[in-house]
């Protein structure tokens, strides 16, 4: 078996018994077309507050500016999609991917010993392991990975699983046998534009204005929510899964497997009035681990009272 085909089939068969579900490769080179459409979307200012996007722009289009003698993109796919909800359907919305522990340190952990099996199976191989924590343009080199496309909503999609996944990636100074894109099937569809309440995603698709999502405005947003949201977050106060929801190739999401991604006990349970009266110490209880501590108690309550 050829030295490179070898080493990308030991790689996939490792990374899926540690329990992801797509892996991809792709060649590192620089990302032209994706460096146009990112200087666009940042010249437009649909970035609205998240300042750090617009740094570190040449590490963002370009591998080899992150880690020297980069050779390749190891894609990689985790589930996050469970059918468990909250009990009340007053109580205000949590995205599912925060139902958990915080996918950056389940998934990281899982990275690091994918790439000291690498180490330990194909030789010394240089790498770093990147969980939506640097500037890697993550659903990008998924799609030149082959792994899925990224639809109207700006989701990576895979078409056989749907898009509640987490995205990871190793950056190998490997050379591996690498997968084509595959193509774009949201074809004529336009749930997602529709049903988007702040108008987030423009008419077309693929484009979207991020000072206007409702995951910006609960997380990403440090200040007041503007008043032009009021009545328009459809009770979501941590991120929002309503692109997700109405997406036509989730009907293929299988649950997940993973238990670090189970609720904390209770969380489902909370009722309207739970949320509304939350205290720190039930916070710091609930969110101990959880990527919901980002937005702190004072900001997941500033998104509750903003819902009432």
């Amino acid at each position: 078996m050829e030295v490179k085909t070898r080493h990308s089939h030991l790689i996939r068969q490792e990374a899926a018994r540690l329990g992801f579900s797509f892996v991809g490769m792709a060649r590192v080179e620089y990302m032209d077309e994706e460096a146009r459409h990112l200087e666009e979307w940042l010249h437009r200012g649909l970035h609205g507050e998240m300042h750090y996007m617009a740094n570190h722009f040449e590490k963002r289009v370009n591998p080899r500016k992150l880690m020297e003698g980069a050779r390749s993109v190891v894609s990689l796919m985790y589930n996050y999609y469970t059918d468990q909800e909250q009990q009340d359907p007053e109580a205000p919305k949590l995205a599912k991917y925060a139902y958990g522990k915080d996918y950056h340190f389940v998934i990281k952990h899982k990275l690091k010993d994918l790439l000291r099996f690498i180490s330990e199976q194909i030789g010394e191989v240089n790498g770093r392991c990147f969980v939506d924590s640097a500037p890697v343009l993550e659903r990008d080199w998924a799609r030149r990975a082959g792994i899925g496309w990224v639809g109207k909503n700006t989701l990576l999609i895979h078409p056989k699983a749907g898009s509640y996944f987490f995205l990871a990636e190793l950056i190998l100074d490997l050379e591996l046998v690498y997968d084509d894109p595959i193509k774009d099937y949201c074809g004529t569809c336009r749930r997602c534009i529709d049903a988007c309440p702040t108008e987030a995603i423009s008419p077309d698709g693929y484009w979207m204005n991020g000072s206007k999502c409702i995951s910006y405005l609960t997380i990403e947003l440090r200040e007041a929510i503007p008043e032009e949201f009021r009545g328009k977050m459809e009770n979501w106060m941590f991120g929002c899964d309503i692109c997700q929801e109405v997406c036509p190739w989730n009907r293929f999401a299988e649950q997940h497997e993973e238990t670090a991604f189970e609720p904390h006990p209770g969380l489902l349970e909370m009722s309207r009035r739970d949320w509304e009266e939350i205290t720190e110490e039930t916070f710091r209880e609930l969110f101990r681990k959880s990527a919901v501590k980002r937005t702190k108690y004072e900001g997941l309550k500033r998104n509750i009272t903003f819902l009432q």
